[in-house]
């Protein structure tokens, strides 16, 4: 029975691909056979441009450091770090602008573009006249870099003067009358 069944499916097989070989389509004309074909997946499509420059031009900041504490300084100091930084991209960088958190923090900063590979620096000085206690300021770059704008933080503790006390007022003896 198994052999019967196997021949069987053997000579359907053979008369299918034959009647599809020589298939007449309605008007009675023969049809090409159909050839098979392999079909190969579709390859990712590239990803579309950006509207952007490349980042890979795109100017940006390489600073040694985002942040300094001044730690533990006198009431009166004029606490002041230097920012330096290295333009990684393959633009000249330049800086707009730099803004302080509070009028108690004065900025300074490279004005003339910064040639890609070059350093420049930002500047943050903190007056602590008047301002005893923990203190956290920031200053923010803003500029043509990838990753503008960019802020950077100070931060210490300002220790109060020590109070002065008045001195006693002596009155000399006065007479008895």
């Amino acid at each position: 029975m198994k052999k019967f069944t196997l021949t069987l499916s053997t000579i359907l097989l053979g008369v299918m691909v034959t009647f599809a070989q020589t298939n007449n389509d309605k008007t009675g004309k023969k049809v090409a056979p159909v050839k098979p074909t392999t079909v190969t997946p579709a390859k990712p499509s590239p990803a579309a441009p950006a509207a952007t420059t490349p980042t890979s031009t795109v100017p940006d900041f390489l600073f040694e450091s985002e942040s300094h504490d001044f730690g533990t300084i006198p009431e009166g100091t004029q606490a002041t770090f230097e920012f330096k930084f290295t333009n990684t991209g393959k633009e000249p960088l330049i800086i707009s602008n730099v803004q302080a958190s509070c009028g108690c923090t004065t900025p300074k900063w490279t004005t003339e573009p910064i040639a890609p590979g070059k350093t420049g620096t930002v500047t943050a000085s903190y007056n602590s006249s008047g301002r005893p206690g923990p203190f956290t300021k920031t200053v923010t770059v803003t500029s043509n870099a990838k990753s503008s704008p960019k802020a950077l933080t100070i931060t210490g503790v300002v220790e109060a003067k020590p109070v002065e006390q008045p001195s006693p007022v002596v009155v000399p003896d006065q007479p008895k009358n």
